[in-house]
């Protein structure tokens, strides 16, 4: 379906009328008890407390490399490298085996349980650095954290579980919007995550605060989906509409959807490796950020999602989906080149990044996404530590290079 900027308004105009007029009729607790069993408190609650836990993750990693390498940064960069690489092998390979038993769960008691599993992992997992931190532990026993929080889904399990409510949680016609005010969410919340992270670690003992605040958040995301948040089921007729194969005019492009799902899957390999290694190169010299210039870059690369999604609305005037795509891929593959030649602080932006992201579905194309995003991860954090000697912000040519190649499918 062709959702131009005029039947997007004219669906958000609605939406924002429905609502108004349900506020003014029904009571004050029915109001709270609503805005409980949305979808999009949890997301928000949930992404800031992502957020405050990779900053510590990453923060207490590097730190702890930086103090066992007696200091040399270039050894401290290649020992965090390297820990993030098996970090994120442990992750995606654990998610693997638990993504099939957990639809499976899914299937009989509805897609909550990849929501619910997969925060409770979470909390888990932010455990185990806080074990570390208070006990002087081996950064190897983090993998523990790391591996408990795949077993229960992780990432791919929590967004299967978010696009699935979202969607049976709205009517036909919203959809789309629907998911895409997620998305914003989503990035409104790792901005405002971004912008607090860095302040929050100058407070307590070694990120201990940060962290604390990050299972606070968690578990409260947690609480919320598991007493509050309902399980939609749909109707027997929204139900069907879900599950029907299309047929005649309605029925997609099978070659348009690989050639689509192609583009995605080259520009991933290309960019998440990459922003994974820049996450590091950003705190060492040149650039040296302390804890509050590495949430500004946070801060910065999440407010992509509210930037691309106004984007679209601006923009789909204009252009077509086919120019969007390509003025997305292209603004954000330019970002990544310019950090090549970077000397001094300066947060890269790129406006309209993320408009190639296409809806979200269900666990498989979750492990698709997984597996690519961990290709992209290994070859990057491989090829990292072997440009530290030389010029070491060569690979953002590379990841520039290889993301541009997303474009050929779509053209």
């Amino acid at each position: 379906m062709d959702f131009s900027i005029l039947k997007v308004w004219k669906i958000y105009v609605e939406y924002v009328e429905n609502t108004f007029l349900y506020v003014i009729k029904v009571p004050e607790s029915d109001i709270m008890e609503r805005l409980l069993n949305m979808m999009e408190p949890v997301v928000v609650i949930h992404k800031l407390g992502a957020s405050f836990f990779e900053m510590a993750l990453t923060l207490t990693v590097y730190n702890r490399s930086l103090e066992t390498a007696g200091g040399q940064v270039e050894q401290a960069q290649t020992a965090s490298s390297r820990f993030f690489l098996l970090h994120s092998v442990i992750s995606t390979m654990a998610a693997m085996l638990s993504i099939v038993p957990l639809g499976r769960v899914a299937d009989r008691r509805g897609p909550k349980v990849f929501l619910v599993v997969s925060q409770l992992g979470s909390v888990l997992g932010m455990c185990f650095l806080l074990l570390f931190l208070f006990c002087d532990l081996p950064v190897e026993f983090l993998f523990l954290g790391t591996a408990v929080y795949g077993l229960c889904g992780g990432s791919p399990a929590y967004w299967a579980g978010v696009v699935a409510l979202a969607a049976l949680s709205s009517r036909r016609r919203s959809r789309t919007l629907k998911l895409n005010v997620v998305d914003m969410c989503v990035g409104v919340a790792g901005v405002l995550g971004g912008l607090l992270s860095g302040y929050v670690y100058r407070v307590g003992h070694q990120g201990a605060v940060l962290l604390g605040a990050a299972i606070t958040l968690s578990t409260l995301s947690l609480l919320l989906s598991v007493f509050f948040l309902p399980t939609p089921r749909g109707d027997g007729e929204e139900k069907e509409e879900l599950l029907r194969e299309p047929t005649g005019e309605g029925r997609p492009d099978a070659a348009a959807g690989g050639l689509l799902m192609t583009a995605m899957v080259v520009f991933i390999l290309g960019m998440v490796g990459a922003e994974d290694v820049l996450t590091l190169y950003v705190l060492k010299p040149p650039l040296s950020w302390d804890s509050v210039w590495a949430g500004y870059g946070s801060a910065a690369t999440n407010a992509m999602y509210v930037s691309s999604f106004l984007g679209v609305l601006v923009l789909s005037r204009v252009l077509g989906d086919t120019a969007l795509s390509l003025l997305g891929i292209m603004s954000n593959c330019t970002g990544m080149a310019i950090m090549a030649f970077t000397i001094r602080n300066t947060n890269r932006e790129n406006t309209f990044a993320l408009l190639l992201v296409l809806g979200r579905t269900f666990g498989r194309l979750q492990l698709v996404l997984a597996v690519t995003e961990l290709v992209s991860t290994v070859f990057f954090a491989s090829v990292y530590p072997l440009t530290l000697h030389s010029c070491s912000g060569v690979w953002f040519l590379l990841s520039c290079a290889i993301s541009y190649l997303s474009v050929i499918p779509i053209l």
